[in-house]
């Protein structure tokens, strides 16, 4: 999901539940996730860098760690999870007393399973896909209802533990791991019709509206700009035009890119932008209906609700159907680079790079009883400092082995003290890495390479939107910089 999509972030998205959380809360400006899914769910349930549990790009194992949930459990927590898990052990291995979902990255939102009488075959990139109930893993998994779709059932599930365990002494911590809206393009015909034609005005124009917005709330500096277009993606008004459309620069060679017809077709990059709206939209109905069920049970006061994203907007070409249009269960389609372009407003880059597009999460904090309504922080934070938080929180011990192995040592740091609106000690330094694109940031500075090109520089108090390298006119600062990532890289790398 990208930076801002939410409506409390800049976007056009109508999401007035996470809206609500929001102006109820606390925003932060400046939080950041690992820029892929795995890495970034490593980080947050063990506290840690990914390279350091062993979890890069496929899952892994995950070693020489904790989860929150195994930390929490052992503090008298109930740990509850639906969702998406993505790493070698299922979530009841690692500390949850129950989970329901999907046990590993994407697949098909109305059927993951196999094609039921009546309907069409589901579409899938990797069949058969992994779940699981507690800790029997089904797959394939069918489910009997006609009107499936994971969201929903996410919640479901997670609706359910809160009823079933309401009357339990101890707190809770429930962990709900939505994968909307990653593709494929599959969403209700009634949430996509609310979005169907308001996207026609093209993404250069969401892209200015968005950063407009944004700079209104307070969530961007003016000073930064809006970064230009991505160079692969043609100015809206050249949709429809063959001499300056650049095709190939939107195609891949094992054919799950754009067919040329559904390239220049703007009512069908308007589906696709309608579709990931519709997406997120219901995922934003299903945490009303979660906060619901928390404020039934008189528990909405002294509950810490926090949301945010595993990475920015998704650029992946994936294409499997291209003769059915996104929506269904018959189609398997992604919203591609012009879209998320428009999704990481007013950022860089995509999901899988370490520019800001790839790695900058909204993060929204909502506890009434802790957190004053309508703040919002430009401190630093970082995926790994949800565990750290968490383990404060629950007056926990963490702990120096766990089931008769060795434990890192924790690498987060509790936010808490931005939550009670004072200045916290941040990290010295930040860094990132994922594939070959890496990162580190150190106060106002951030040095990033994508591809193992070069390093650049930017100074993120300045120029956030990362528009004017300055690595030439600080290579002191480089060198400095790109010591401690190498030192890091080695530190991780050696833990393993």
């Amino acid at each position: 999901m990208g930076y801002s999509d939410l409506g409390c972030y800049g976007g056009e998205i109508e999401t007035p539940n996470l809206d609500k959380l929001g102006k109820g809360g606390l925003r932060f400006t400046q939080f950041y996730n690992n820029a892929k899914c795995a890495p970034t769910r490593a980080s947050l349930l063990t506290g840690l860098y990914s390279q350091q549990v062993g979890i890069q790009n496929p899952p892994r194992r995950m070693t020489n760690c904790v989860t929150i949930a195994e930390v929490l459990r052992s503090a008298g927590y109930r740990t509850l999870m639906t969702g998406k898990w993505h790493a070698d052990q299922l979530p009841v291995e690692r500390g949850f007393d129950r989970y329901y979902g999907l046990a590993d990255g994407c697949c098909n939102y109305f059927n993951p399973g196999e094609q039921r009488a009546g309907e069409p075959k589901p579409a899938e990139k990797r069949y058969p896909r992994k779940w699981a109930i507690d800790d029997q893993v089904h797959q394939p998994y069918t489910p009997a209802d006609p009107n499936f779709y994971t969201t929903d059932a996410f919640t479901d599930y997670a609706l359910d533990y809160l009823d079933r365990y309401r009357r339990d002494e101890r707190p809770f911590f429930l962990y709900v791991a939505y994968t909307a809206p990653h593709y494929p393009l599959h969403a209700w015909p009634e949430d996509i019709a609310k979005y169907r034609g308001k996207y026609m005005v093209g993404w250069d124009t969401v892209r200015h509206q968005r950063f407009e917005r944004m700079i209104k709330m307070g969530l961007v500096d003016e000073r930064w700009g809006l970064a230009p277009r991505d160079a692969r993606v043609p100015p809206w008004e050249d949709i429809e035009n063959r001499a300056k459309w650049d095709l190939a620069a939107l195609q891949r060679r094992d054919g799950t890119g754009l067919t040329s017809e559904s390239a220049r077709d703007r009512d069908m990059w308007d589906l696709k932008m309608a579709v990931y709206a519709a997406m997120v939209d219901r995922m934003d109905q299903n945490i009303g209906r979660i906060m619901a069920k928390i404020r039934q049970l008189g528990k909405v006061d002294n509950t810490l609700v926090l949301f945010l994203s595993d990475n920015g907007g998704c650029a992946e070409l994936i294409h499997i159907t291209q003769d059915v249009p996104p929506g269904p269960v018959n189609s398997y389609r992604s919203v591609d680079p012009p879209w998320a372009n428009a999704q990481n407003s007013p950022f860089r880059k995509y999901k899988r790079w370490d520019h800001e597009g790839g790695i900058s999460t909204p993060l929204i904090a909502h506890w009434p009883n802790q957190i004053k309504p309508g703040q919002i922080t430009d401190q630093v934070g970082h995926i790994i400092d949800i565990m750290a938080t968490c383990i404060e929180l629950a007056a926990a011990e963490y702990p120096l082995s766990y089931d008769r192995h060795s434990v890192l040592p924790l690498e987060g740091k509790s936010l808490l003290p931005i939550f009670r609106g004072e200045q916290r000690t941040g990290h010295d330094a930040l860094f990132w890495q994922f594939g070959t694109s890496r990162a580190a940031r150190a106060g106002k500075w951030k040095l990033v390479a994508a591809d193992a090109s070069r390093w650049e520089l930017y100074d993120m108090v300045q120029d956030r939107t990362e528009l004017h390298d300055l690595a030439p006119v600080h290579p002191q600062v480089v060198n400095e910089l790109a010591g401690q990532w190498r030192g890091w890289a080695v530190r991780s790398a050696a833990k393993r």
